[in-house]
């Protein structure tokens, strides 16, 4: 699942690892990222220290054999133009896109929003379309938006096109935290461990800080070309 980040990526992780026949990874490439880029985000040294940076060695453990049902939580800004993607082709790429004027509305709270890399964006169409070109052509791509609106009928529909069966379990979990959350759930993951559900949210399009105009504009374009192909 390819998201950038202030989505609702982590809620649909664990919607995914309430499940029984499910394992769950959560951003395996954060550290590998933070090792590469050099960014002072929040808890970088904790996160580089306890997570593997090295490139084939990530991708060595997320290939590895599990039972059942494997979700991976990927942050498109995490792989880098030189990062390796030929293993995409050993599962399904599902891409998970939101309105950019949510993100940058959000992103902007947490962390200092300097380029659309930051976002994921320009990423996620990278991947997109490389997805498209050599694996297939029959992608899927969640709109979080929409998912909200209806999530029974929405995921529902998601796993009909990811050929798994439904489990209500998908719609409801405890509070709290879990094994599954990266280390840095203690600086992103308030709302989440807190929930028990996918929240209400509204069609209202916010307003974008004048100084990010540019990153809209071009992280918009973006999201309407691929939410012509969501699931609707």
């Amino acid at each position: 699942m390819w998201s950038g980040p202030r989505n609702i990526s982590t809620a649909l992780l664990r919607s995914f690892s309430n499940r029984d026949d499910t394992i769950v990874y959560d951003e395996p490439f954060y550290s590998y990222y933070l090792k590469e880029t050099g960014l002072n985000h929040p808890m970088r040294d904790k996160i580089i220290e306890f997570y593997p940076t090295k490139e084939n060695e990530v991708i060595e453990t997320i290939l590895r054999d599990k039972k059942g049902i494997y979700y991976q939580k990927h942050m498109t800004h995490h792989i880098l133009d030189k990062t390796n993607i030929d293993w995409l082709e050993k599962g399904i790429n599902c891409f998970l896109i939101r309105h950019p004027s949510k993100v940058i509305n959000s992103y902007i709270k947490k962390n200092k929003l300097y380029s659309i890399t930051d976002i994921g964006f320009d990423q996620m169409f990278r991947l997109f379309n490389y997805v498209k070109k050599n694996i297939t052509k029959n992608i899927v791509i969640v709109n979080a938006d929409t998912l909200l609106e209806n999530p029974e009928i929405y995921i529902k529909r998601l796993c009909i096109n990811l050929n798994i069966g439904f489990s209500k379990k998908m719609l409801k979990w405890p509070k709290g935290i879990t094994k599954d959350f990266g280390i840095w759930h203690s600086h992103w993951y308030h709302d989440i461990i807190n929930s028990t559900e996918f929240s209400q949210t509204t069609n209202t399009i916010m307003n974008v800080p004048n100084e990010y105009e540019k990153i809209y504009e071009e992280s918009l374009c973006i999201y309407e070309h691929m939410n012509k192909l969501s699931i609707k």
